[in-house]
């Protein structure tokens, strides 16, 4: 239904235009980029990503079908020593396929990478805790929660609460196992 595909120049336009608020970029990138989201914030992003000792990758996400991207997920903070790295900047940014399980299949294409190939032991996120239906998604992916780090970002006048989340390898297999 979907495929991964490393995010080209050609789409910051679209990212650009999926990101309309404040709010929103927060909770997509976290402290990551500044509103409003610039070509040149996300050419910093990408300029060392997608090669093969790359400390990130960075993919847009295309529905098989019809070849569109609809979506964004990187996986960065790519530890080979420690075999750790970090899914961030999921979205799905075309509403029109929201909530019919799409987020689900980017995590479990970004884990495939992660595990499979990269052969990561670990790999973490961090989730705004009001953010109900991603926190399903992850858990359904075999996420485990870490903690809570509590009113960890500012955004205008309010504190936002983050969970911090992880899926080690062995817990991966045995999700993928139960769903192959």
């Amino acid at each position: 239904m979907i495929e991964l595909h490393y995010f080209n120049r050609r789409q910051i336009p679209q990212l650009i235009s999926w990101i309309e608020t404040p709010e929103f970029l927060l909770q997509w990138a976290g402290p990551t980029f500044r509103f409003p989201l610039t070509e040149q914030q996300i050419e910093k992003y990408i300029e060392n990503a997608n090669s093969d000792l790359s400390t990130s990758f960075v993919y847009s996400v295309l529905l098989k079908e019809t070849r569109e991207v609809i979506g964004h997920i990187a996986l960065t903070n790519i530890d080979r020593e420690h075999k750790s790295a970090r899914v961030g900047k999921v979205l799905i940014g075309d509403q029109r396929v929201r909530g019919k399980g799409i987020g689900y299949l980017m995590m479990k294409e970004v884990l495939k990478i992660a595990f499979e190939q990269l052969d990561l032991h670990r790999v973490s996120l961090g989730v705004f805790d009001f953010n109900t239906s991603a926190i399903v998604c992850y858990e359904k992916a075999g996420f485990k929660k870490e903690g809570l780090l509590r009113e960890c970002r500012k955004i205008g006048n309010q504190y936002w609460s983050l969970w911090e989340m992880s899926i080690l390898a062995h817990e991966w297999q045995k999700t993928y196992k139960v769903l192959s």
